[in-house]
């Protein structure tokens, strides 16, 4: 594999059967960023090669090229210190939660349901420049030692100076239509 942003590793992991089955509820639901190529994958593969031992390898659909998009320079990704955790941290239910920042530094944040905490981020945003998360590597984390989550990095098309306007729309369509399968999952 040349491209090293799409392989992750899963080392400091406490529990990390419970990360490898949290990540892969979000194969082709999140696009994944590649800064190394300036690519967005929107069809992978997430796997877990038994020869890479302790990590991930996302493998993009070989057969699916028109869904890599390209030029994308890394000033486009930035994090936004969001976080998606199970709702319930037993896992007995595949609903998600994402922690919201609270205005107050002593606290880690607020958890709310996921389609929820996605209404209240674009409430506070234009119209025209809807919240774009994308995955990169280092995202999936631990929250606590029982618990995995998935920091979320969003794309500002603005400053996309490789792009025509229909590839940029054509970006923001595909991120959208992802999201929404993610939000719905109940």
């Amino acid at each position: 594999m040349d491209n090293k942003d799409l392989v992750w590793d899963l080392d400091n992991f406490n529990k990390r059967q419970k990360a490898q089955d949290f990540v892969m509820g979000f194969e082709n639901q999140l696009c994944v960023y590649s800064g190394s190529v300036e690519q967005l994958y929107t069809n992978y593969n997430i796997f877990f090669p038994k020869e890479e031992n302790r990590k991930l390898v996302i493998l993009p659909n070989p057969y699916a090229h028109h869904d890599t998009l390209h030029g994308i320079i890394e000033e486009t990704v930035r994090p936004t210190g969001l976080f998606i955790v199970p709702a319930d941290p037993e896992g007995e239910s595949n609903r998600l939660n994402i922690i919201l920042p609270l205005k107050s530094e002593d606290s880690c944040g607020r958890a709310v349901p996921l389609e929820v905490g996605l209404k209240l981020i674009n409430q506070k945003r234009p119209q025209d420049k809807p919240f774009l998360p994308v995955l990169m590597k280092g995202d999936l984390r631990e929250l606590n030692a029982d618990t995995p989550c998935l920091h979320l990095h969003m794309l500002n098309l603005a400053h996309l100076p490789k792009l025509s306007e229909m590839d940029v729309k054509d970006i923001q369509r595909v991120v959208l239509e992802r999201l929404e399968k993610l939000a719905a999952r109940r």
